[in-house]
């Protein structure tokens, strides 16, 4: 299942919050929300935390702000803390969708899948086009699947069609799935939910400015003595994930340079045919990369960081990966490939 680490959005709040947005200064609501958003998405969580906390110190009702800090304590790992938070968000407005669809990610995280079903097929009612919702209840299916065979295989471990069946699920979730997703700060291409004109209004003019498509940090000095640009870089990467994307195979193995560190160590030919396995199986793929942050370390090293989409006829998943790049006769191969860094 999916934490946008449930998408990437500020969840909308509806009619019964609109009494709220009209007690205070829009204007001056604005500023520290997208203070809080910009500290949480630069990873300063415990700014975030202090900053959310000091102005529902004041505002404690705050339906956003209440659900930007549940993100936070979720980042932070604050599982029992998260689970308060959008429990009484849903309670206070349960026709909001994202407060259920992100209880379910932390219930699906303590292995609770009954409740993170429940509170799916909730999310689900209040809001029945919630794409989001819809993904993660297949995946705690999934898992709840994994389970139950998991247990006809501990009764009965000769039964071929369980075994069968558990690794089909296991296929699944490979490849680095994290499972269900949780709802964040929106993304400009995920749709809102319904408001009130003019609620809406209010809603649309806080909204935070997008986040620029590459964030690059280094420091000055190395700018200053490294002739590598950036954009090659992402160039190279993006090139790398539209080679995947299109099923070339042999422009993406292309991208992996001849010292790359493979998986476990197994033998480059071994890896590279099973590389080739898993791009040729699925009718399409579709691979993107956001928010990419490169630090160079020389002339020809240098590592990249981002957030990468994977989506196929038969897998869905989201993950932040790291490439260890080295440019060698004048194009920029990748050393080592590390998910979840």
């Amino acid at each position: 299942m999916k934490i946008p680490t449930f998408h990437q959005v500020l969840a909308p709040v509806a009619a019964c919050v609109a009494a709220l947005l009209l007690v205070a200064s829009p204007f001056a609501y604005a500023d520290e929300s997208q203070e809080v958003v910009k500290l949480y998405r630069q990873g300063n969580l415990s700014q975030a935390l202090q900053r959310a906390d000091a102005y529902l110190a004041s505002k404690p009702k705050d339906a956003q702000m209440r659900f930007q800090k549940g993100l936070i304590l979720t980042e932070q790992n604050k599982i029992a803390d998260a689970i308060r938070i959008f429990s009484s968000l849903a309670a206070d407005h349960p026709n909001l969708p994202e407060p259920y669809n992100n209880l379910a990610v932390l219930y699906a995280s303590q292995g609770q899948y009954e409740k993170a079903k429940d509170a799916l097929e909730q999310a689900i009612r209040t809001h029945p086009s919630y794409s989001t919702a819809h993904e993660n209840l297949g995946d705690i299916y999934a898992k709840m699947a994994s389970q139950a065979y998991d247990k006809a295989l501990q009764l009965d471990k000769s039964n071929a069609a369980a075994q069968t069946k558990l690794a089909l699920i296991k296929d699944l979730f490979t490849d680095g799935s994290k499972g269900v997703r949780i709802a964040a700060a929106k993304s400009a291409s995920t749709p809102p939910a319904r408001l009130p004109e003019k609620v809406a209004e209010r809603v649309a003019a806080q909204k935070p400015a997008p986040e620029k498509p590459a964030v690059i940090e280094k420091p000055a000095a190395e700018i200053a003595a490294a002739p590598a640009v950036p954009e090659e870089i992402i160039k190279a990467v993006n090139d790398w994930a539209k080679a995947w994307s299109t099923k070339d195979i042999a422009g993406y193995l292309g991208f992996y340079a001849n010292d790359f560190q493979t998986p476990g160590g197994v033998p480059r030919a071994a890896w590279e045919k099973s590389r080739q396995e898993r791009i040729e199986k699925p009718k399409s793929i579709q691979v993107s990369i956001t928010n990419p942050k490169v630090t160079i370390a020389d002339a020809t090293h240098a590592r990249v960081t981002f957030k990468q989409s994977y989506h196929s006829d038969t897998l869905k998943n989201h993950t932040v990966k790291t490439l260890v790049l080295v440019k060698a006769g004048g194009k920029w191969t990748i050393q080592q490939e590390q998910v979840g860094q």
